[in-house]
């Protein structure tokens, strides 16, 4: 941060509470429903294209326009929250995020429903470095946060395991609407809380918001999402696709442009002089692409080519919901004796072995002898990721820039998703029609681009356990 910032901004005040770890538990509620958000709609994505008439390519913009927003907005959220204190702004994002939730469930066409997950999103940016930040200053990093995490780690993980197991049971039951509506009743209930277990946080700052910032960033990201996501139609000479590439690294070029000439940026670069913060942020850029690559094909996977209706598909990904939750519980010793670099490099191993076996699954894979056992190292892979990730991202991180950290670590994760997504859906669709071409029935042809995703999956996770490996030692 610079020394202008540094002056402007004084360390925001401890939450007061008797109760942190109950407090620890509404706040990770919070972070539940986020994470609850992305695993329901991923099983109820192929009931939901036929509900309102979206093809596979735009199915993906379901997802994409929760995480840009996300993603893009996060690093501007940490900075309210440093601002305006970070209960204000969770509280404001946790209610943002009820309100758009209602309205993706009462939604009657694809722009409506993609305009109420863009709000989602960005209220979740507001919500998630806030409640992130707030661990971090009711857990201070000698007393408790490597438990804390563990426990953030794990609810997430129930998140994903309710995700998963709703989204098949509400939408076989109530339609896809259903999964919208479920965020309403947690979302009230951590409103109705937290004011009476965490005490408003002052924060006194003149420092202005770096909104240009904020848009150069995201406008980047989305032009960069649009290209790869163009690939597919028009090819990558497309004047469409060069130009929404040479229109995304112009805006994020900008932004870095900005970023080093405002007094008070948005992304202070010094943040990054703490080599923990950047090894973390990268590599979790890479988990995030990763993550919502695979949850999105494995969904389509399981309902397309081996004929699951949802509710068998969100029991059927379960075991890899719970893998990661036990990982998540266990894992602070094996961080606490190996560190989180080393930690975070062999989980990425890990994940990378359970997708390459995942890969190998013939067509009429049947789920105990082909599917079981890769889920498992998936979520045992994935659970370490997590929580190894995060936690090196916000190592040796002053209270002053805890919600610049927390927004960080975010926005890596949603960013990369979106990345990851395009890339990964790319991928896979590219070898679905080389296989159609070459006389390949549909189901052979989508089997064979859903396993091409996940091979793209196990590179990227070796090429982010490389980096994680490197950067421990460097």
């Amino acid at each position: 941060m610079t020394n202008a910032t540094s002056a402007a901004i004084a360390a925001p005040s401890i939450p007061r509470t008797s109760h942190r770890w109950l407090a620890l538990t509404v706040l990770a509620l919070a972070q539940f429903l986020v994470v609850l958000d992305a695993s329901i709609v991923n099983i109820a994505l192929p009931s939901l294209g036929a509900g309102l008439g979206l093809d596979e390519t735009l199915l993906t913009w379901v997802i994409t326009a929760y995480v840009l927003p996300f993603g893009g907005l996060l690093m501007l959220g940490g900075r309210l929250a440093d601002r305006y204190g970070h209960r204000n702004i969770f509280l404001a994002g946790v209610f943002g995020f009820i309100a758009a939730s209602l309205a993706a469930g009462l939604s009657l066409n694809g722009a409506m429903l993609l305009a109420a997950r863009a709000v989602q999103g960005a209220s979740a940016a507001m919500l998630a470095p806030a409640a992130l930040a707030l661990l971090m200053q009711l857990f201070p990093a000698d007393d408790g946060r490597a438990k804390a995490l563990g426990i953030w780690g794990a609810v997430a993980g129930m998140g994903s395991a309710a995700g998963v197991l709703l989204g098949g049971v509400l939408t076989a039951s109530y339609g896809w609407s259903a999964i919208f509506f479920i965020n309403v009743p947690v979302g009230l209930l951590v409103l109705a809380v937290i004011p009476g277990l965490v005490s408003r946080d002052a924060v006194t700052t003149k420092a202005k918001l770096d909104l240009p910032g904020a848009v150069t960033v995201t406008g980047g990201v989305v032009a960069l999402v649009a290209a790869l996501s163009m690939v597919l139609e028009l090819g990558f000479l497309s004047p469409v696709t060069l130009g929404l590439a040479a229109a995304g690294i112009m805006l994020l070029a900008l932004f870095v442009v900005i970023e080093l000439n405002t007094r008070d940026p948005l992304v202070a670069f010094s943040i990054f002089a703490n080599r923990a913060v950047t090894l973390g942020n990268v590599v979790m850029l890479m988990i995030g692409g990763v993550t919502v690559g695979l949850f999105f094909v494995l969904s389509l996977h399981m309902q397309n080519v081996l004929g699951y209706d949802a509710m068998t598909a969100g029991i059927s990904q379960l075991p890899l919901a719970l893998a990661l939750i036990v990982t998540a519980g266990m894992l602070p010793p094996v961080i606490a004796k190996a560190g989180s670099a080393r930690t975070l490099a062999a989980s990425l191993v890990v994940l990378a072995v359970g997708l390459a076996w995942l890969a190998l699954a013939p067509i009429g894979a049947n789920f105990v002898l082909h599917l079981l056992g890769p889920s498992i190292i998936i979520g045992v892979g994935l659970g370490g990721a997590f929580i190894a990730g995060t936690e090196l991202a916000v190592q040796g991180v002053t209270e002053t820039d805890s919600g610049l950290a927390s927004g960080l670590v975010n926005t890596s994760q949603q960013v990369g998703g979106a990345l990851g997504l395009a890339l990964l859906f790319t991928l896979a669709m590219s070898q679905t029609g080389n296989l159609a071409t070459a006389g390949a029935t549909n189901v052979a042809a989508l089997a064979g681009g859903y396993s091409a995703a996940y091979f793209g999956a196990a590179a990227l996770s070796l090429l982010a356990a490389l980096v994680a490996a490197i950067g421990s030692r460097a």
